[in-house]
């Protein structure tokens, strides 16, 4: 049954940044629900099914929320917010996030609210999942939540020093030029919860370290929260080196893409080998992303199950 709704919205302004410089954002939610919706004064109208209503309002007034805040409404946050009118009710995922300096970070998914939910509730946690789903940001956020909150001295920051097929002896430059490329990622997600002197300070006081995985060897890490990223790079000696390094008072998250092994093809990788040895240990969480978690592009979803 298709019924005519319209919704009403208290600020014009805030509602004309929702629709966007010539109906922009409205024509890309027309797309998205392949129904035309019409913009007049403080409210929109369109005819549609019950179902669909309930999503377009849902999203539209999560929007007009995000707008509130003052943020400007791009193609990204439609999508992410489409994709939370779809699932779990968003004022259920808002009710969990980690604060960080600069901003609080809230999960996008439901299945990115569970992994918040593991992260708080397990000292250990392995996260699979590909690119895009926030896999490697959450736990960013985490640990610089908890290290804001001053429940761990330290944050360590780790990646197998060998991906895409680049072996790091053979590049030019001192260690810091050869590392910072593999570790960009974390950098910038470091940067998006720090302002630049305090980033600066805990870099150079060693409060926040950000090292390949060999380095880990022969340490207990004590008041820490370490992550290892890109943990499908890893052998399985190399895991079972990472996983014993965990000392009191410490959490440990492991995140990777089992799509994207770069190493030898005679080499087993480590990541998967740990998961399924490990499934069975209730003091260590387990959790998949998938292409609905995706809160890149939305064309970064298309991509992934096209090559999956």
């Amino acid at each position: 049954m298709i019924d005519r709704s319209i919704l009403k919205f208290d600020n014009n302004r805030l509602l004309s940044e929702i629709v966007g410089p010539n109906n922009k954002n409205l024509k890309y939610i027309e797309k998205h629900y392949q129904i035309p919706l019409s913009h007049k004064g403080n409210q929109i109208e369109f005819q549609a099914t019950p179902e669909i209503t309930e999503k377009i309002s849902k999203l539209l007034h999560e929007l007009y929320h995000h707008a509130e805040k003052g943020h400007l409404i791009t193609n990204r946050d439609i999508d992410v917010y489409a994709k939370l009118s779809s699932g779990e009710d968003g004022r259920t995922i808002k009710n969990i996030y980690f604060q960080t300096p600069k901003l609080k970070i809230f999960p996008k998914t439901p299945q990115q609210k569970k992994y918040i939910e593991l992260i708080k509730s397990k000292n250990m946690v392995f996260c699979a999942g590909p690119a895009g789903t926030g896999k490697t940001f959450l736990a960013v956020a985490a640990a610089v939540s908890a290290l804001k909150k001053k429940e761990v001295d330290r944050i360590i920051l780790s990646r197998p020093a060998v991906e895409a097929g680049e072996k790091i002896g053979f590049l030019p430059g001192d260690m810091k030029e050869k590392l910072d490329p593999y570790f960009r990622p974390i950098y910038d997600s470091l940067q998006a919860m720090l302002d630049a002197d305090r980033l600066k300070h805990h870099l150079e006081t060693g409060t926040i370290e950000i090292a390949p995985l060999a380095f880990m060897r022969g340490r207990t890490l004590a008041n820490a929260f370490i992550i290892l990223d890109e943990a499908q790079n890893t052998t399985v000696g190399q895991m079972k080196m990472f996983l014993t390094r965990l000392g009191e008072n410490s959490h440990m998250i492991i995140t990777g893409d089992p799509t994207q092994n770069d190493l030898m093809k005679h080499e087993k990788s480590g990541f998967e080998d740990a998961i399924k040895r490990l499934k069975n240990i209730s003091k260590i969480g387990f959790i998949p992303l998938s292409s609905a978690d995706i809160v890149r592009h939305l064309l970064v979803a298309d991509i992934i199950e096209a090559y999956s």
